[in-house]
């Protein structure tokens, strides 16, 4: 219901088609009052001219006109005049009379007879709502209200150019309701009505799909309210969506009503002065405006509520009756009942029907559900606090050093548990209204018949809160408690399964829904919080109106709905806690956070660094489990995180890294994207890489127009419409010129709720990131990977989503740096299980040491020498050292060197000079004492031949030997040779002849 304020403006209101126009007020202006006054002139001129060609006008009769009222003026009053009706020639109208104040309006049942200017009661067949219009028949659009369909966003070019626009999109009337359109254009159903008062707006509605967006609004002008009721489909999927259902929209504030409303088809009226009509009862009819209903033949008709004509009950079917269990009785015995579904419609005795099986068949009742026993009884009952049952024997109390695991185990289904409820609902029709939705089934609950094939068909399990046991308080971190529930669904149509959770009784929202046939499976949702909880499965075999059963035998089966940790709920067995330190008595005390029960003592022992505590069990010391690599533990070993700190060993050498300054929230706006339609939509990524001892601080919103979520606090219990993880994803549609004041924010879900660990290798508990995914890194600096996973599960990914976050080191990118997605998955991930990001930043690259710098040596100046460090090209490092100062050192200068070198140089060259002179003027002088002995002995008597050669001949020996004489050492020749002695020397050689001295 939204409250109306009137606005000094003007308009008009209208009602339902085919109703008067009377009671709401007409828009006047000094236009109109001219208008009217040129048209009494024009009358007065056209009764001159008929007396003048005498044939006067006949005078007015009260059929010919009808009586409006005046827009008010500042004073608050105004007049009645009276309006010639289309097609009418009449003369001698009514003269304009002061009329009813403005803020004038009779009550509830009344209308304002004009004529007088009172208030009548309404006659048999109709009704009034005094100061209110209703609009209950939706056949066709009723007069007043408009459709108006556009694109959210779209690409180049008009919508009417392209063939798949919006031109056909629309609101649809289906005779009890009007329905909203299921594609991804946006369409309003407008309306505009006049209030003279403070009044409201109350209309029926269903809205069960979160993959369409629906909003009603007020736009508060001068003079009219405008009422939208406006939706657009978010069609990012094959799955289409479910429309929004509308019905019974009031308008409480109008001025007046000037005639009463006839009854629809279906009702009626039996007194004067009411305000609303009765609907007509099964098995009667009646038209519009009727003072009573008319009864069908019974024998041969039949007739839903709020029908306007019977119809023939045709023959029985399998599809008319259904099958129960009776309560246990003493013995344990329950009966199998066949039962017609009511009403009962159909005949049996046709050629072609069927009879109703034989009931009464006994069997053997199943157990009572763990937690509860019978004692002896027909009925079971739950066990006491303290106190224990598997259901099949009596309740027993926990053994010392235990205590009950509360909670809820339902698995057998012989009567409705306490705690549940069941029943139908169907927003077109009340034929289901007071039926029960599902049935018990002995080892199963079923969906019931229902009314009709389209009807919602509900299951309500209320939990007050959710409480972990006194040994696990400290153990369950940001889990409270869980739901698991074992279903299998069996379908020929499009039907479908909603499992929807209510918090706080504030607003239903839908967790998961299947669709089609499904095996048989179990589904499993996390409570994080405590609260009151209503969770709700709701089944529709087709979302498509029937007039004839077409799908009664589809229907939904669940086995078993287990809770844990419910407030006020019973036991099916004990589990270890820990005693006090005294052990004065066997109660129970709560373990510290972080620590575990320890098997020989059932004394509280914390958990070891770097472990966290398991939520399912804190018995043993196996209860801690070690956190991933590169990971530690939170204070109180609730959940393992990364500080942003890590280290690698590579090739001999340690690289450090810190990611702090990448501990803020990352984003990433992925796209655009269109839809069949052209509709532009984003993915929009938040990524909590590390930090923040562990706390989830990425934020995605859903069904929010602000999805910046600035002034949003995280923490708040008022606010569901956020999702708190490691990694989220939002579907961001932008908002445009169309109507959407900001961008809408819709399909929040989380990717990373779990965080696993970082190292720089690529696979991590089966998650493993692709060589190919991403480019290939520039440097040699290895990629530093942090691991993610969710522990909710879908339908497409049954062991839950999975997210990877490459960390890139690159000088380039300063600061927060880039995150970007696979260019093969431009959604980030290609199955919709396991993403995958690359997030490149200088922030990223490891901390300096010294061997990212190297020293470059100055000249030697004057005696001294500097010496620069500078860091290596290009530098792949980031903080860590700083390069050390110049350093300052005393040298040999380069003049002194200089000259030392050029006289070793100098005295190595001139004695090189001298060696070379000394040599060749004794290689001079062999050469003359040679010449000079070969002249000697060849003037000798008996002289002998010449030697033809100075060589010794092959095969001779060289027996003569050279005995030198008066020798001088080698510095006696160096001094001979620099006092330039110019008188001969000469060795002495004796020579010995091996020949005979007779030769």
């Amino acid at each position: 219901m939204l409250l109306l304020r009137p606005g000094p403006a003007r308009g008009r209101g209208r009602g339902p088609a085919g109703a008067p126009r009377g009671g709401l007020s007409l828009s006047w202006s000094p236009a109109w009052i001219c208008c009217w006054a040129l048209a009494g002139c024009q009358a007065a001129w056209a009764g001159d001219l008929s007396s003048s060609s005498g044939r006067p006008l006949p005078p007015c009769q009260e059929k010919d006109y009808h009586f409006e009222y005046t827009e008010c003026d500042s004073s608050g009053s105004r007049w009645r005049v009276a309006i010639p009706n289309a097609a009418v020639d009449c003369s001698g109208l009514p003269d304009p009379v002061r009329g009813k104040e403005c803020t004038f309006s009779c009550a509830s049942g009344e209308y304002l007879e004009m004529k007088n200017q009172v208030c009548s009661k309404c006659g048999e067949g109709t009704y009034s709502l005094g100061s209110g219009i209703k609009f209950d028949e939706w056949d066709e659009l009723p007069a007043g209200f408009s459709n108006v369909a556009t694109f959210m966003d779209t690409v180049v070019g008009p919508s009417d150019t392209r063939p798949d626009g919006c031109n056909n999109s629309s609101w649809i009337p289906r005779g009890n309701y009007i329905e909203s359109n299921r594609d991804d254009c946006t369409v309003s159903l407008i309306y505009a009505v006049h209030l003279k008062k403070s009044g409201y707006v109350f209309f029926e509605y269903q809205y069960v799909d979160n993959n369409i967006f629906f909003e009603f609004f007020v736009m508060l002008k001068a003079g009219t309210n405008i009422l939208y009721w406006r939706t657009t489909g978010i069609l990012m999927g094959s799955k289409a969506v479910k429309p929004v259902l509308v019905k019974n929209i009031t308008i409480e504030g109008v001025a007046y009503t000037s005639e009463c409303f006839p009854c629809k088809p279906g009702t009626f009226s039996n007194k004067p002065g009411s305000f609303n009509c009765q609907v007509c009862p099964r098995n009667t009819y009646s038209q519009k405006g009727a003072k009573e209903c008319i009864k069908c033949a019974e024998d041969s008709q039949f007739s839903e509520e709020g029908s306007s004509e019977c119809m023939a009950r045709p023959p029985c079917t399998t599809k008319d009756y259904f099958q129960i269990h009776t309560p246990c009785d003493k013995d344990g015995k329950t009966q199998v009942m066949y039962k017609w579904i009511e009403p009962k419609i159909c005949r049996e005795d046709l050629t072609d029907a069927i009879r109703l099986p034989p009931s009464g068949e006994k069997k053997d009742c199943p157990p009572c559900n763990p937690g509860f026993y019978n004692n002896g009884s027909s009925s079971c009952h739950p066990c006491p606090p303290g106190m224990f049952s598997d259901g099949t024997k009596e309740c027993r109390q926990c053994p010392a050093g235990t205590e009950p695991a509360l909670g809820f185990e339902y698995k057998w289904w012989n009567v409705l548990p306490g705690n549940m409820k069941t029943s139908c609902f169907n927003v077109g029709n009340s034929k289901c209204d007071g039926m029960n939705g599902w049935e018990v089934a002995g080892d199963h609950i079923q969906s019931g018949a229902g009314g009709s094939d389209n009807d919602y068909l509900i299951l309500n399990l209320h939990i007050p809160g959710f409480k972990p046991p006194t040994s696990m308080t400290g153990a369950m971190g940001s889990e409270l408690g869980r739901i698991t529930f074992v279903f299998e669904t069996l379908c020929s149509a499009d039907c479908v399964l909603y499992f929807m959770v209510d918090i706080n009784r504030k607003s239903t929202n839908v967790v998961e829904s299947w669709g089609g046939t499904k095996e048989k499976q179990a589904y499993t949702h996390v409570i994080f919080k405590n609260a009151t909880f209503t969770f709700t499965w709701a089944f529709q075999r087709t979302n498509q109106g029937q007039d004839n059963r077409r799908f009664i035998n589809d229907m939904v089966k669940i086995y078993s709905i287990t809770a844990t940790n419910a407030v006020d709920g019973v036991a099916s067995s004990c589990r270890a806690c820990a005693l006090g330190s005294e052990q004065s008595g066997s109660s129970c005390v709560p373990c510290p956070p972080g620590h575990y029960i320890e098997k020989e003592t059932n004394q509280c022992e914390e958990c070891p660094p770097d472990t966290y505590l398991s939520i399912h069990q804190v018995y043993g010391k196996e209860a801690c489990i070690p956190c991933g690599p590169g990971s530690r533990s939170t204070q109180d070993h609730s959940v393992c995180y990364s500080d942003c700190f890590f280290h690698h060993e590579k090739e001999n050498q340690s690289l450090h890294y810190d990611f702090s300054n990448l501990s803020s929230v990352g984003s990433l706006m992925n796209g655009p994207s269109f839809t069949s339609k052209g509709t532009k939509y984003f993915h929009f990524f938040n990524i909590s890489l590390c930090g923040h001892e562990g706390k989830k601080m990425a934020l995605c919103a859903n069904n929010i127009t602000d999805f910046t979520v600035k002034e949003v606090v995280a923490g708040s219990d008022d606010y569901t419409g956020l999702v708190g993880a490691y990694v989220c994803q939002s579907t961001i549609i932008p908002s445009e010129s169309k109507g959407f004041r900001a961008a809408l924010s819709s399909q929040s879900i989380i990717l990373a709720d779990t965080f696993l660990g970082v190292t720089v290798e690529t696979t991590l508990q089966n998650i493993n990131i692709k060589e190919d995914m991403f480019p290939v890194p520039p440097s040699q600096i290895p990629d530093v990977h942090f691991f993610y996973k969710s522990s909710t599960t879908t339908t497409s990914c049954v062991n839950g989503r999975s997210t990877a976050v490459k960390i890139r080191c690159n000088p380039a990118k300063p600061g927060a740096g880039v995150l970007s997605v696979p260019s093969k998955c431009p959604a980030g991930t290609c199955d919709g299980c396991a993403f995958y990001f690359l997030w490149e930043s200088a922030e990223a690259c490891p901390l300096c040491t010294e061997h990212d710098f190297h020293e470059i040596e100055g000249a030697c100046k004057r005696g001294f020498q500097e010496t620069l460090y500078v860091w290596n090209e290009p530098k792949w490092c980031i903080k860590g050292i700083s390069l050390p100062e110049k350093k300052l050192s005393t040298c040999e200068t380069v003049d002194f060197w200089l000259k030392v070198g050029a006289g070793v140089g100098a005295f190595t060259a001139v004695l090189l000079v001298a060696l070379t002179c000394y040599f060749w003027k004794k290689n001079q002088k062999l050469e003359y004492k040679y010449s000079k002995l070969v002249m000697t002995t060849n003037s000798k008597e008996c002289e002998l031949p010449a030697a033809d050669s100075c060589a010794i001949m092959e095969g001779e020996d060289n027996e003569e030997e050279v005995v030198y004489s008066n020798k001088q050492s080698l510095l006696g020749k160096l001094k001979s040779l620099a006092t330039k002695e110019k008188e001969d020397h000469f060795e002495s050689v004796q020579l010995k002849s091996a020949r005979s001295p007779n030769i």
